[in-house]
């Protein structure tokens, strides 16, 4: 069986951090949180197709040298082709019904369960559904009681929302939804695709699940996915190989050949690899990119530090982006094609 892990694109409101890194390899309790996607992909999936873009290399290098136990393909989107233009474009993979992941979810669905309501179902698309508390920010699924979802209505008004349920970016599909997808363009596989298929099968369902369900689409959910792993695995912090520790680290992930100095006390705060934090610094849900070096006597609350960036001691910063380095070419200055809607 395939997977299709949609990981093509910018992640523009991670930067500066995506400036120098895929987003997909964003690092979460020290590990990719595409890693995190294929370890919950069930055994029977031994295809993973990455449907990339942006970065390309970097997600190659890395799978050459980490080995999954799955087959995975890299396919290299000539332009961003939202949902839909990436799982058309990877058609050529795809020998029977298959799944849809977005890499930057992070959640407690299990994909054996939704795929074996699918089947039970008949179904020719199963969708995961989430429940929110506000359905006006979200495009809500009109489902019935036996799953069956008859349409989407975009951020109403509470009274008038079918229910409180949203798409949680999740689909296992039937291949004859290759037919829907006109090739080659961007298409948006929730807006586009999914009502058409309501109206022409009347297949199509929602399989709902709780625990958890986390977007890693800004710097807050990405510093709060990251308290929240650790949390769940009972740990007050993770650290690399090689690392100097003599501060107090709490809800911190540190990767390897980190220096932390005398007396530094770091909360709720990620540091990347062959970073250097001096003494008695204090770091406040903050994010310190690669080959940093952060003075002594630093205060940073609520600060991003991208990579090779030097903060001198004495600082004192809140609330701010640290890039003093040219912007990438070609980097877009928004948000490019939404994989759900929102």
């Amino acid at each position: 069986m395939e997977a299709i892990i949609l990981a093509g694109g910018f992640g523009t409101r991670l930067r500066p951090l995506t400036y120098t890194r895929a987003k997909s390899l964003i690092q979460i309790t020290n590990k990719p949180m595409i890693l995190h996607v294929i370890e919950m992909l069930p055994k029977k999936v031994d295809k993973v197709i990455l449907a990339v873009n942006y970065k390309k290399n970097q997600i190659e290098d890395y799978f050459k040298e980490h080995d999954t136990g799955k087959e995975i393909i890299i396919n290299d989107e000539p332009e961003p082709l939202g949902t839909g233009g990436a799982v058309k474009f990877a058609e050529k993979h795809i020998t029977d019904s298959f799944l849809v992941l977005n890499s930057d979810i992070i959640c407690s669905l299990n994909l054996r369960n939704m795929i074996d309501f699918h089947k039970e179902k008949n179904a020719v698309s199963t969708i995961s559904l989430w429940p929110v508390k506000n359905v006006s920010e979200f495009g809500v699924a009109d489902v019935k009681e036996d799953g069956k979802i008859e349409r989407f209505v975009e951020k109403p008004k509470p009274k008038d929302a079918p229910s409180n349920f949203i798409n949680a970016g999740a689909y296992f599909l039937d291949p004859m939804i290759l037919d829907y997808i006109e090739e080659g363009r961007l298409v948006s596989m929730e807006k586009e695709i999914f009502p058409q298929i309501i109206k022409d099968t009347k297949k199509f369902y929602g399989f709902k699940f709780d625990g958890y369900w986390m977007d890693i689409g800004r710097i807050s959910s990405y510093l709060e996915v990251n308290r929240f792993l650790l949390a769940r695995n009972k740990l007050k912090y993770i650290k690399g190989k090689n690392c100097k520790i003599d501060g107090k680290l709490d809800k911190c992930s540190i990767g390897n050949n980190v220096d932390v100095g005398h007396a530094s006390e770091l909360y709720s705060t990620i540091v990347y690899n062959n970073s250097s934090i001096g003494n008695k610094v204090v770091l406040k849900n903050c994010i310190i990119g690669e080959k940093c070096k952060v003075g002594d006597n630093a205060f940073l609350s609520n600060v991003v530090v991208g990579d090779n960036e030097s903060i001198k001691s004495n600082t004192v910063l809140n609330d701010i982006i640290v890039w003093n380095q040219p912007i990438p070419k070609g980097y877009p200055d928004k948000q490019i094609g939404n994989a759900i809607p929102q």
